[in-house]
């Protein structure tokens, strides 16, 4: 009897077959170490940093010529950093919440794994960084329908370092790991593609056969571990077909080079249960602009649609519930910055207010730059009348001027019967110009891959262990489930520096 499944919803995918082996006499060389890691991005290259440093033997392989990251944030709950500006997680209550938002289809100890070992992967990358680092931490969303839990972290070299290359964000983080896993005696092979694993008679997987620079098949033997890093799957359309539909549907897609699933199919030909679909989702209301405020929305009828008063996740996904889900407005007035500069210290988080660390005020400088660029890029409008500005918009006139005047009821009256949004963020659209902000869902990351135990070992479809195989960071499964929870921004690459913590911990020992 299988306890998981691992077959695709729907047969007849390409991916389902897995490939040709390759001809030994085709395979110039054997290397060897007592892990291989494929993939360099965040997650290979923390774990490969940490077993490195847990003295175990280690060899990353990544198919990229070059360094690849995306997120500017990393999650940790409780670091050091928040400590000294007074800031405390209720771990129970962000458990709770991520189970509520995941459906309960989530295992419950991968998600304390991240919870309870973030902090220390987080503290961990700042020691080897030394002190080059600033680090700040975003003010969190904070609303009546939905809160975010204030661990965000954004991480930038200050100006006197010249430490590393990079200034900021998921780069930085990434040749933090690279620099110090080389400096260790790591080895590390770019521009070499894994293109299947291998198991010996007793089914342990052994290794796997890659392409490499030069054009010719190498061998690489684990004689510890074989741990996939390889990231998702959101550039595989069939991929996508089969586990994250809903991910097909944004208009526009800011996708990692060469996240194809790769770990997963390597995964999923070698026996492992794959998490059941649907796969949960990154989108973020990116596309245009990132800015929506918690102005008046409405689609590309002008018609009102949703309490904007919540996270930009939700906004994404009730743009795309819309006719013609491409894209929204947001519609304000004159007073727009006299009304974020009011609201500025209740709001925070991505898309409601510009992003910022606590301690920041309101740059009203800097919101007029961005919101001038938007209009120079034609992705917003400003008009001396609605009717001018719906016809920039290529929205019914009549729609929006009917929309507006309800909503300006709505503010009269106190009490936004319409939609439920509280009545602090009410605000009025009376006096030109007048303003709207075009924004729309955008594709960053989907989240399943091969079920793991909390030793990072991959779970086969018989519900026993694979010998040898681990999993970690997005390739690996089981802590993501219907949405991106976004209670907590950057929490795939704190799980990325937890699970490091972790793997290194069980093959060390």
């Amino acid at each position: 009897m299988k306890f998981y499944s691992n077959r695709a919803p729907k047969k007849g995918y390409s991916w389902e077959t897995p490939p040709e082996k390759i001809a030994e006499t085709e395979i110039v060389e054997t290397l060897t170490a007592e892990v291989i890691m494929i993939g360099g991005g965040i997650s290979g290259l923390a774990a490969g940093a940490r077993c490195r440093y847990r003295g175990l033997d280690t060899i990353i392989i990544d198919k990229n010529k070059t360094m690849q990251a995306l997120a500017g944030q990393i999650a940790a709950v409780n670091s050091r950093v928040m400590a000294e500006k007074g800031i405390e997680i209720d771990k129970k209550m962000l458990a709770a919440d991520w189970l509520k938002m995941s459906g309960s289809r989530v295992q419950e100890d991968l998600l304390w794994l991240f919870i309870n070992r973030s902090a220390e992967g987080f503290h961990w990358m700042l020691d080897l960084a030394g002190d080059c680092l600033e680090v700040g931490v975003y003010e969190a969303y904070k609303g009546p329908m939905f809160s975010e839990y204030p661990g965000t972290h954004h991480i930038f070299q200050k100006r006197d370092s010249k430490k590393y290359k990079h200034w900021g964000g998921g780069f930085l983080a990434c040749e933090i790991f690279e620099k110090a896993f080389l400096e260790m005696g790591g080895t590390l092979h770019r521009s070499t593609y894994a293109v299947y694993l291998e198991k010996d008679e007793a089914g342990r997987v052994t290794g796997c056969i890659a392409m490499c620079e030069d054009g010719k098949y190498r061998r690489y033997v684990g004689t510890k571990a074989v741990v996939l890093a390889t990231g998702d799957c959101s550039d595989d359309p069939e991929m996508m077909e089969a586990f994250c539909p809903i991910g097909t549907r944004p208009g526009q897609q800011v996708k990692r080079k060469g996240n194809t699933g790769d770990g997963q199919k390597m995964a999923y030909w070698a026996g492992a249960a794959l998490d059941n679909p649907e796969w949960a989702p990154t989108i973020h209301a990116l596309a245009y602009s990132g800015y929506q405020g918690f102005f008046l929305h409405v689609n590309r009828l002008g018609k009102r649609f949703m309490n904007e008063d919540t996270w930009m996740q939700a906004k994404s996904v009730r743009c795309l519930m819309q006719p013609g889900g491409d894209f929204a407005y947001s519609v304000w007035d004159s007073k727009y910055l006299d009304e974020m500069a009011d609201r500025f210290s209740e709001l925070g988080g991505q898309g409601m207010m510009p992003l910022s660390v606590v301690g920041d005020s309101f740059n009203r400088e800097r919101m007029e730059a961005v919101m001038q660029k938007y209009i120079d890029d034609g992705n917003a409008f400003v008009a001396d009348t609605l009717e001018e500005l719906a016809e920039k918009m290529e929205v019914p006139v009549e729609n929006l001027l009917k929309t507006v005047k309800r909503y300006n009821e709505l503010v009269a009256m106190g009490d936004d019967v319409d939609f439920g949004k509280r009545t602090r963020l009410l605000t009025s659209i009376e006096k030109g110009p007048f303003y709207a902000c075009k924004w729309g869902p955008s594709l960053l990351d989907v989240f399943g891959g091969a079920q793991v135990d909390t030793n990072l070992n991959v779970i086969g479809a018989d519900a026993k262990n694979i010998p040898g195989l681990y999993a970690v960071g997005n390739a690996a499964g089981g802590m993501y489930a219907v949405d991106y929870p976004l209670l907590l921004n950057g929490n795939s690459y704190g799980r990325a520096l937890a699970y490091a913590m972790q793997l290194a911990d069980v093959l060390a020992e």
